[in-house]
């Protein structure tokens, strides 16, 4: 069986190529080519005497009065009643929009944790919404039990992933919010309300979708299946091929998704299928490695994309790069180490590989595009701010370095997906405001409406959220 290593010969080869050119204009051409011109990426924030929060990939930061963690649902309530200004939940700060940044007071419920009860026979858990997702998995399995499908990395926590509509990939396989039974919910003042669809039809469906709009989910009661173990298998092709044939790898495997590697022709594919046996487990990843290569294969060679990619094809062979099985949740999501920001954006299905070739085209127009683009499928559902509204949809997301100008992502390929139809990732770059989103969102305007009677003063508001709503933004 073939390994990633023969991605991981791409950096060995340029480097050995960059010995035999020493061509001197393109002596100075290095990673430092590609950095932020000034003022893309923020400049670190400092607060003499308060908390400084900050997101994973660094883009986003707020310096709030006040990060509690409270302890209790009960002091949770009591925190939010008693605060006057504008309160703001935050998870594990993996969202690249500006969701979560509030001058004011910021919630995280990473104490609000754990696993309070499970039914194994009818096969629903009643958790914690601050517990992560990698956590979760482990705390089913213990038990017997799964998610029934994850998102690309496990470390948010249950209530940022359903608040952004989290998914991962299976053209028959919802976003992860679908698996939501039930929510308890701290509204803007300070009450508790236990929501169901029986109980508050229009809360759940505006709930399980909220974008932390609505107050803080505190816990939530989720569908589960039986645990299962999956067969993993990844594959290098031409990315043309990989093209033509994904509709059909879509249909054929419980989870596929495709990468396309920008400037080397190439895509890697990745499908997972139910496995009946013993799984053997899973080797270590060495997707930071291969994308270390492609990165050094740009810092060295993106002043010629021809010769680029030519050394990508002396390198690439199509074929089997892994063949494991194991655990459904050990395989579906993995580490990712390597920061980046990243716009996505869902497609009707009929539109989707179609926009897949023009950002594609986009992106090999920028020299320094080196981070594979990322395709896949999710079934569409009923949440009033589900993005995702098809019987199968598109789902493309496409990523920069965080150190990187990230700009062409919004200025270029987001008008691309908003020509086919595409609905932004609530926690992905995007520049819509509230006008472009209620012509994509019939719901829009109801949520809005059943959030301002929930918070009447503001509370949930910060500027971010005020222009997806279409909101005065003195917030």
């Amino acid at each position: 069986m073939a390994t990633r290593r023969t991605v991981l010969k791409l950096g060995a080869a340029a480097a050995a190529l960059a010995v035999a050119y020493p061509v001197g204009s393109h002596l100075a051409w290095s990673a430092k080519s590609f950095e932020a011109p000034e003022g893309v990426i923020p400049a670190p924030a400092s607060s003499p005497g308060g908390p400084v929060w900050r997101n994973w990939s660094g883009l986003q930061s707020a310096m709030p009065q006040q990060i509690a963690s409270p302890a209790s649902e009960d002091e949770l309530a009591a925190l939010i009643r008693n605060t006057h200004g504008s309160v703001r939940p935050v998870g594990a700060g993996h969202s690249f929009t500006a969701l979560a940044p509030t001058d004011g007071v910021m919630i995280d419920i990473g104490r609000l944790s754990g696993l309070a009860s499970h039914d194994s026979q009818a096969r629903t858990v009643t958790m914690g919404a601050g517990t992560r997702l990698e956590q979760a998995s482990r705390l089913l399995d213990e038990v017997g039990l799964a998610l029934p499908n994850l998102p690309d990395i496990a470390v948010q926590t249950l209530a940022g992933s359903f608040a952004t509509a989290t998914h991962g990939t299976g053209r028959d396989l919802p976003a992860l919010h679908e698996a939501v039974l039930g929510f308890r919910l701290v509204t803007p003042q300070g009450a508790i309300l236990d929501v169901t669809a029986d109980s508050h039809p229009d809360l759940f469906a505006a709930g399980k979708v909220s974008l932390g709009a609505l107050g803080v989910i505190t816990r939530y009661t989720l569908r589960v299946t039986d645990a299962f173990a999956l067969r993993r298998r990844v594959w290098v092709d031409r990315v043309e091929n990989l093209l033509d044939q994904a509709e059909t790898l879509s249909r054929e495997h419980r989870n596929f998704e495709f990468y396309c590697l920008p400037h080397t022709g190439f895509a890697a594919a990745i499908a997972h299928d139910l496995f009946d046996g013993e799984p053997e487990g899973r080797a270590p990843s060495e997707d930071e490695d291969s994308l270390a290569s492609l990165r050094q294969l740009r810092d060295m060679f993106g002043w010629s994309p021809r010769l680029r990619r030519w050394i990508a094809g002396t390198q690439i062979r199509p074929g089997m790069m892994e063949d494991y099985t194991d655990k459904s949740w050990r395989l579906l999501s993995t580490s990712r180490v390597t920061k980046f920001n990243e716009t996505e954006y869902h497609l009707p299905h009929e539109n989707g590989l179609a926009a897949v070739r023009e950002v594609l085209a986009i992106l090999e127009r920028h020299k320094d595009a080196f981070f594979p683009m990322e395709v896949r499928f999710v079934r569409g559902d009923d949440a009033w701010l589900s993005p995702f509204k098809s019987a199968s949809d598109i789902s493309i997301a496409v990523h920069a370095a965080n150190t990187e100008d990230y700009r062409y992502l919004l200025s270029e390929i987001g008008p691309v997906f908003r020509r086919y139809g595409g609905r932004p990732h609530w926690g992905k770059l995007h520049d819509m405001n509230g006008g472009e989103l209620s012509a994509l969102y019939p719901r829009l305007g109801d949520f809005n409406a059943l959030r301002r009677e929930l918070d009447p003063e503001g509370k949930f508001l910060n500027p971010h959220l005020a222009t997806l709503f279409g909101e005065e933004a003195d917030v």
